[in-house]
This record gives structure tokens, C-alpha cells and sequence, in this order.
């Protein structure tokens, strides 16, 4: 089967080779040599397969006929060298690991351009940045585990860090497709985006962009759009730490969401003018934001607890209700956590949802503030009735 599955997988590289690089056929590789190259390989390790000394003298004489190939071949020739360690891999390792290996050299080889035009496109800011996040989570995270719990918390540092690391890495996902993926996508695509991204920042750009240009259905719809994503945000962060909150929550942010996107849907039916989607301005892996974020969830997570064993579960519904006019994710996270450990999943999830509905009202007068309209009073009305909507979801739960 291991030989069938090696023929198999060096053909399928092979053809792709030359499908690629059928007119630059003047280097090494293709639907023949791959798979001669790749059974060569696994006959050299069969060999001796103990220190493998045949494959690699065999390693040492392959490169010594790339080196005689033309110049500017390095990629063809890496190719030729991934076919010939594919023989012994397939040979040794589970069907998946060659699978896996030849599939990311195809789509590494047939994504040269977009790679090449992908490069041009992204500031050398932005791969700084991301590089300085790859090194605090490389370097961080492990350093941090195991650590002693933070005095008067539930968390440890390494809690912390993780958070950090879950946000950033969700927010970054929607930014990243909001500006090299879909940067033209519509207004309300952009919105739902920012949505994951910050609604609330998404909101104040949208209603600038109402300023600017007119509150059309579209400029609506793509605030209410912001605010689904809103609720999926929730949900999903939630999920990744606290699978029985999670539980408590899914239904009542579901069909928020679900609400909202049938809103969004109906606005935007009601006009064919959409103005340019807005983009999102400020990189979410940034060092700066990701320590800002960080204190911040200590400090919520210190006073969820304080406000927690001096005035019980309303004391910390009413705590949700004055953080929603701020950043919630700190709040969320600490509730996910354990930041109100004796309340349990049924109150923190209320908590959660009372949060969210504050939020809304933060965003309505942001809508009014930034859009200096009259028609935006529309989608403020809207974002109200959502904070209502939320009021009566929380209410439902706690019976």
C-alpha cells in the first residue's frame, strides 16, 4: 500500500510540476523524473535503513547533479530533493505526513504569483509586527506556563497570555481578510468583518463614512452586520476557554446573531448605492495593544472577584452593565476564566449577554456622534432595539 501511495502522490507532484513549469522545461523534474527520483529514494533508505547511509550518499549525489543545472532553478531543484525524501517518508510515516507534504509543495509551487504579488502588497510595518507577536508566542507562552495563579484571581499569567494570544489571533484573521483578501468586497461585507475584528470600532468608521458620503441602507446594514459578528465573537471566544458557558450561551447569541443578519439582509435590499467599504486602519497584533489588553483583563478579573464576594451575582450583572460601554472582551474572558468562579456557567452567561446589550447602546451613540445626521438615527435605533432584544434574552435566562 506504502508503495502504491508513493506512486501515487510523486505522479500527482509530477504532473503539477509541469504544469507550472511546463514551459521552462529546460531544469530537472517532472511526471517522470519525480516518481523515479522518489523510488530511488525509498529503495536507498530500504538499503539500510538503520543510519540510512545509502539514502543520504544518494542525498549527496543528487545535489551534486542539481548543481550542474541552470542558474535561478533553486526552486525546481528543492522539488526534485522534496520528491526524494518523499520515498522513505512514505515508507515510515503514517499516509497523512506524505500526503500532507506533497499537497503543501504543489500549492507552494502553484501560488508563486499570488505569493510574489501578496509580498508586494503587505508594508514592511505589518511583518514586523507579526514578527514580534510570533516571538512572544513562541517565547512567552512557554516561559509562562506553570505559574503560580495571580493573587485574588482565578487566572495565571499563562491564562493571561493565552487570552491575549486568542483575541489578537481572531481579530487579525478578520483584519487580514479585510485588507489583502476581500479589500473590495462591499460595504457590508466590511462591516460583518470589522464585526470579529472591534464593532465598536467598525461602528465609529462606518458612521464617519455616513458622514462623509450619506447614511444609505447599505452604510445600516453594515453596522447591524457589525454587531451579529458582535455576538459570534462572543461566542466563539467563550467557547475556547469554557465549554459549559459556552453551552449556556449558544442558543441566546445564535439567535441575536441570526436576528441581526436578517436586519442587515433587509436594509440591504432596500438601495443600490453602496459607498466604499471602509478598512480596517490599526494592526491588531501590535505589542502595545497586546499589553494594554492584558492589564486590562487582570484588573476586570480582580474586580469581577472583588464585586463577586461583596455583592454576589448582581453585583456582577451590574458590573456587566457598566464594562459595556467599554471593552467587553476583558470582561468575557475573566467570566470564561473562572473571574467569578461561585456564580457559575447559567449567571455568567447572563452577565455575558447583559454586556453585550450595553455595548449596543454604546455603539447607537456612537452612530449619532460620528454620522452628525439625521437618518442616523436609523441604525441607532436599530442597535437600541438589539440592546432591548438582549435585555429580553437576558431576562428569559434567568428564570
Amino acid at each position: 500500500m506504502s508503495y502504491v501511495a508513493l506512486l501515487g502522490l510523486s505522479l500527482f507532484f509530477g504532473f503539477a510540476f509541469e504544469e507550472f513549469y511546463g514551459g521552462e522545461n529546460d531544469g530537472p523534474g517532472g511526471v517522470r523524473t519525480f516518481p523515479l527520483v522518489a523510488f530511488a529514494g525509498a529503495a536507498l533508505y530500504l538499503v539500510e535503513p538503520r543510519f540510512a547511509l545509502a539514502f543520504i550518499a544518494g542525498l549527496f549525489v543528487l545535489g551534486a547533479w542539481l548543481y550542474k543545472s541552470p542558474r535561478g532553478e533553486l526552486i525546481k531543484a528543492v522539488c526534485v530533493v522534496i520528491a526524494y525524501v518523499l520515498g522513505p517518508i512514505a515508507l515510515t510515516q503514517p499516509l497523512w505526513i506524505p500526503v500532507a507534504l506533497t499537497v503543501a509543495a504543489v500549492l507552494l509551487v502553484g501560488s508563486r504569483n499570488a505569493l510574489h504579488a501578496l509580498v508586494s502588497r503587505v508594508p514592511k510595518s505589518e511583518v514586523l509586527t507579526l514578527a514580534q507577536f510570533l516571538l512572544l508566542v513562541g517565547v512567552v507562552l512557554p516561559v509562562l506556563y506553570g505559574a503560580p495563579r495571580i493573587p485574588y484571581t482565578q487566572i495565571t499569567p499563562f491564562n493571561v497570555w493565552l487570552a491575549v494570544v486568542a483575541v489578537s489571533t481572531l481579530s487579525y484573521a478578520s483584519y487580514a481578510l479585510q485588507r489583502y483578501v476581500l479589500p473590495k468586497s462591499g460595504i457590508i461585507v466590511a462591516g460583518a468583518l470589522g464585526g470579529l475584528y472591534s464593532s465598536t470600532a467598525t461602528t465609529v468608521v462606518l458612521a464617519r463614512t455616513a458622514r462623509d458620503e450619506g447614511m444609505s441602507p447599505h452604510v445600516t446594514a453594515a453596522i447591524v452586520a457589525a454587531t451579529a459578528m458582535m455576538y459570534v465573537r462572543m461566542l466563539v471566544i467563550v467557547a475556547i476557554f469554557n465549554s459549559a458557558l459556552a453551552r449556556a450561551l449558544v442558543l441566546p447569541m445564535l439567535i441575536l446573531a441570526a436576528l441581526a443578519v436578517a436586519v442587515a439582509a433587509v436594509f440591504a435590499r432596500m438601495s443600490d448605492r453602496a459607498p466604499a467599504a471602509p478598512i480596517a486602519a490599526v494592526n491588531p497584533l501590535r505589542l502595545g495593544t497586546a499589553l494594554v489588553f492584558a492589564a486590562l483583563l487582570i484588573a476586570i478579573s480582580l474586580l469581577s472577584r472583588w464585586v463577586e464576594a461583596q455583592m454576589g451575582a448582581h453585583g456582577v450583572l451590574a458590573l456587566a452593565v457598566v464594562v459595556g460601554v467599554t471593552d467587553i472582551d476583558p470582561f468575557v474572558l475573566s467570566l470564561a476564566q473562572g473571574g467569578a468562579a461561585t456564580i457559575g456557567p447559567a449567571v455568567a452567561a447572563v452577565a455575558i449577554v447583559v454586556a453585550t446589550s450595553s455595548n449596543n447602546v454604546l455603539k447607537a451613540i456612537y452612530t449619532l456622534a460620528f454620522a452628525r445626521v439625521k437618518a442616523a438615527l436609523v441604525p441607532a435605533g436599530m442597535l437600541v432595539a438589539f440592546c432591548a432584544l438582549g435585555a429580553i434574552a437576558a431576562g428569559i435566562m434567568t428564570r
